[in-house]
């Protein structure tokens, strides 16, 4: 019997949906309206198609979107200097650099420079040290929208055994301190680990993040298990000639056929990540303002 597909692209829909309701309400009891600010430095055509998007699903659930475009050649400090107006503006509640950004620029100071409480992307080492210490932060975006699929296809997760592939700051170390919260037992599994098969076969919960192409096989999963594939590797298209098509890290068609549930590549944890970021920050917003945080959008 084949597994459950579970349909990252609906779900993300109610997440934005519960989002604009939320921020309807602080809109109609408090006059607030949370703000994004995104800022794009140089004209990466794939980071130009994210911000789009970023701004239309902003707008679309009724909050401000400031958008930043700034040539390649932006100075480090021009580039501070704005973060450091937008971290001083009370409009603004969400801070997001998109990356990639030209090589002059360091990504790890960028994000530094960012206010931890707007930092909406979740990758500050302030946040990243609040996550590990079980203290309220802002939770990486992909890492969060996994959980979120999880919760609703395993209400209770405690005492099951996961296995995070990637060992990752930007997401298998943060999945897996979700996941810890959740009461798994938690391996977090990687390209030194002895036996990734037999590592692998225990687990209830599989999220793998490695960026190779289907290597997770069906014999490598246990039947019933719960399959998140956060990969995602662009190949030529094997039947459209100069046309692409985009894998997983799960080889999709026989794991499919061994687990209880799976997500697919594409639709599948990628829509989430968009919906996770207006969710951080309306929480972003809400903590700003020290109300109550909406339920069901953070961690």
């Amino acid at each position: 019997m084949s597994a459950r597909i579970i349909d990252g692209k609906a779900f993300a829909a109610t997440i934005r949906e519960k989002v604009a309701q939320h921020v309807a309400r602080l809109s109609d009891a408090h006059g607030i309206t949370p703000g994004l600010a995104v800022v794009l430095v140089g004209e990466d055509p794939a980071s130009e198609v994210y911000v789009a998007s970023k701004h239309k699903q902003t707008v679309e659930a009724g909050m401000r979107s400031f958008e930043h475009k700034l040539p390649a050649d932006t100075s480090e400090a021009d580039l501070f200097a704005l973060i450091d107006r937008l971290n001083a503006d009370p409009e603004v509640h969400g801070i997001l650099c998109q990356f990639p950004v030209p090589d002059h620029l360091d990504e790890r100071a960028i994000v530094a420079r960012i206010d931890p409480a707007k930092d909406v992307d979740g990758l500050s080492v302030t946040n990243a040290g609040l996550l590990a210490a079980g203290e309220k932060g802002l939770v990486s975006c992909t890492p969060l929208g996994c959980l979120m699929l999880l919760r609703d296809e395993l209400p209770d997760m405690t005492g099951l055994e996961a296995v995070v592939i990637g060992r990752s700051n930007l997401f298998g170390k943060p999945m897996a301190q979700l996941l810890l919260r959740e009461n798994c037992t938690v391996t977090i599994a990687h390209s030194r680990t002895r036996d990734l098969p037999g590592t692998v076969r225990r687990a209830d919960i599989v999220v793998a993040a490695v960026g190779r192409a289907e290597m997770v096989k069906a014999d490598w999963v246990k039947p019933g298990a719960t399959v998140i594939d956060v990969g995602i590797t662009r190949i030529p298209h094997p039947d459209k000639p100069g046309k692409t098509k985009l894998l997983g890290d799960v080889d999709f068609e026989a794991v499919r056929e061994v687990a209880g549930a799976i997500t697919p590549v594409p639709g599948g944890v990628g829509p989430m990540t968009i919906a996770c970021l207006l969710a951080n920050t309306v929480t972003a917003c809400c903590r700003a303002h020290g109300l109550a945080e909406p339920e069901g959008l953070t961690a």
